[in-house]
């Protein structure tokens, strides 16, 4: 059947279409999120898998149960290490009113040095005629700790559930990914040409997502070590978990990055020893860390074929933070990486890929936009005379 459809139809259709996947990506998540991560980590792994299989001969089902036992070997320290900060960050709370009213006055008299307006109508010389400080007395007092804790050890478990189905999916993935990328070309067509076409884009994809990810993991690290190093010599006493902290938020662009930042300068204004200086050397001193990351490390070691302009970035934080929550966040940017990929290398795609861009447009495809533009939008006609 053929259809004549108008310019305005299609994009109706394909205004639909999006917001009928949107709709099923919401309504679904519990099922494409950890299968997105596992496809993600597959796209990681499967090299190492296959060097394993093919330099030391071993069988197919050890290389990928090898290479799924040395990612659990990775988490599991990384997740102890943040429980015994959040035991010890627990511990350190004030317990007594005494101990909550000269922290509060400590708090008071440092953002008073360093704030350039009156601070006593937000912060009154009086801890009980402040509101702040009325939040924390019944946030550490009472059932509120109590019921936290409680929350986080569900949430805990739901994240320990939720990574073992991850690692389970990603076994799985690893075992018969040869065979279920061929299904799928097959869907597509027989024909070598179709098949050679659809391997090449699955490799590009495949490559760029592994790209972002090792790299972004890589830069992350060293973020977290510098970091880490400069706070444990200014005297945070939680300088190891606000290390751990940088490395997971940094994976989220520009608000993870800020989150980041955020609680080593609260607690440089809590310290004692520390003071409005200490946080205002903090600020500077990650400011120009994560700038310096941004500017020079990133566009040099990723390349600038990885490069998404801001306006896509933030869009796909909005829209994949709106169907999968937080882990759509932690999603979008390797996400886009591997839609634009494939934008990039399917034919009439290119255009939405170098939208994504941050890249110019080559001039080839500027010199072909008049032209388009002649040939699809036809001039009116005078009327003819009888």
């Amino acid at each position: 059947m053929n259809l004549n459809l108008t310019t305005a139809s299609r994009y109706g259709l394909n205004a639909l279409a999006l917001v009928g996947a949107s709709i099923a990506l919401y309504h679904g998540r519990s099922i494409f999120v950890p299968l997105c991560i596992a496809a993600l980590l597959a796209a990681i792994m499967w090299p190492y898998a296959r060097s394993l299989k093919h330099r030391f001969r071993m069988p197919w089902f050890f290389a990928c149960a090898t290479v799924v036992a040395g990612l659990v070997a990775v988490i599991v320290p990384l997740f102890a290490l943040i429980s015994v900060a959040i035991t010890q960050m627990l511990n350190d709370l004030p317990s007594s009113e005494q101990q909550r009213q000269a922290m509060y006055e400590r708090i008071r008299s440092q953002v008073t040095m360093s704030s350039p307006f009156a601070i006593d109508e937000q912060l009154p010389p009086n801890a009980a005629d402040s509101p702040i400080y009325q939040q924390l007395q019944k946030a550490l007092t009472g059932d509120y700790i109590l019921k936290a804790l409680l929350d986080l050890t569900q949430f805990g478990g739901l994240l320990l559930f939720q990574a073992v189905l991850i690692l389970f999916v990603l076994l799985f993935l690893l075992l018969e990914g040869q065979m279920l990328v061929s299904k799928i070309r097959n869907i597509f067509g027989p024909g070598p040409a179709v098949q050679g076409h659809l391997t090449a884009t699955f490799r590009e994809m495949a490559a760029a997502v592994r790209s972002y990810l090792i790299w972004r993991t890589l830069v992350n690290f060293g973020l977290a070590i510098v970091l880490g190093i400069v706070y444990h010599s200014i005297g945070l006493k939680q300088a190891t978990l606000w290390a751990v902290l940088t490395f997971i938020l940094c994976y989220v662009p520009y608000l993870g990055t800020i989150a980041a930042g955020a609680p080593p300068l609260l607690e440089a204004l809590i310290l004692p020893n520390l003071g409005p200086g200490a946080a205002i050397g903090i600020l500077i001193f990650y400011t120009a860390v994560v700038t310096f990351e941004g500017y020079i490390i990133v566009p040099w070691v990723m390349g600038r074929s990885m490069e998404l302009n801001a306006t896509t970035v933030l869009l796909a934080c909005l829209f994949w933070d709106l169907v999968w929550g937080t882990a759509g966040l932690f999603l979008a940017m390797p996400l886009m990486a591997a839609i634009k990929a494939v934008c990039m290398h399917v034919e009439g795609w290119s255009a939405w890929g170098h939208l994504m861009s941050s890249e110019e447009l080559p001039l080839e495809h500027l010199a072909e936009v008049p032209k388009i533009m002649d040939e699809t939008i036809p001039m009116e006609q005078p009327a003819s005379k009888s």
